[in-house]
């Protein structure tokens, strides 16, 4: 009930900003009580933690969104005040990421090892070999928007049964994603104390900021596809709680939902150009 309470919808839709403070809380509180209480089984029931604090929050803003679907308004209104809910979901995602990146850079590397031993896992399995993200060519574009896409069908089925459900889909891909980021930086900071010592303190900084700014490139906005998508899959289920079916104000649902999950697939394209090609070419 306390964490539920720090916000509602309408303020974080107004105040998307303070959503970063709210993610980063979710994600710390989480790991600490996966860790307290779990101990050697922390690193999924962190992120079901994180996840079940954020759910009362998606639900209602979900369903507020699907409120917005009866008043019967244009399209191009309804994904304006869409683009309000998937910023303040966005905030939510980057400040568990980099809470889960903190805790990956500043914990002692036997509670690493235990808190992130599924997310390590997962990495390794999407990218054998590599630090995380992908290098170049058709092959590996194709093997890694196809695995997006899986997630984002995921999204979508979890939405559709659970209402809020998707959250849980992407709580798991911010610890992966901020695993990603805590071992790059934990690696080079680490690189960076052997060479330059711990007097040059602007380099550790510009050392995180890179990390940061490496992942988010492609991160964001594939994250975005999936908000999109679980958004489009909890309108769905909301109507269908509601017994709308068959009404003129349920076909116009199924238009604005069917608009959101091409809107997603395109975004969720472009984050794997920008991966595959982009990140590389920058990093």
């Amino acid at each position: 009930m306390v964490l539920e309470s720090l916000t509602n919808p309408a303020a974080a839709e107004k105040r998307p900003l303070q959503m970063l403070g709210l993610g980063a809380l979710y994600a710390s509180v989480g790991a600490w009580l996966a860790l307290w209480v779990f101990k050697t089984e922390s690193s999924l029931i962190m992120v079901f933690l994180a996840a079940m604090a954020a759910i009362p929050l998606m639900y209602n803003t979900v369903k507020m969104e699907e409120e917005k679907d009866l008043q019967g308004m244009e399209e191009s209104w309804l994904l304006k005040e869409h683009a309000k809910a998937l910023k303040a979901f966005i905030y939510l995602f980057i400040g568990m990421t980099v809470a889960f990146a903190l805790w990956y850079t500043v914990l002692s590397p036997d509670t690493v090892t235990v808190l992130f031993k599924a997310q390590a896992a997962t990495i390794k399995t999407i990218n054998p070999g590599a630090t995380g993200f992908a290098t170049g060519g058709f092959a590996t574009f194709t093997r890694i928007f196809l695995n997006n896409v899986r997630v984002l069908i995921f999204c979508i089925l979890f939405s559709f049964l659970y209402g809020s459900g998707a959250i849980f889909i992407l709580a798991w891909n911010g610890s992966v994603i901020g695993t990603a980021i805590g071992n790059f930086i934990r690696n080079n900071l680490a690189e960076a104390a052997t060479k330059v010592g711990v007097a040059k303190a602007g380099h550790y900084f510009h050392v995180i900021s890179f990390g940061l700014f490496k992942y988010a490139i492609h991160g964001i906005p594939e994250i975005l596809a999936y908000f999109v998508a679980g958004l489009a899959g909890g309108i769905i289920s909301i109507a269908a709680i509601r017994h709308d079916f068959g009404t003129q104000k349920f076909e116009h649902i199924l238009l604005d939902s069917a608009d959101l999950l091409l809107l997603s697939l395109i975004i969720l394209f472009l984050a794997g150009l920008l991966e595959v090609w982009v990140t590389p070419l920058i990093f």
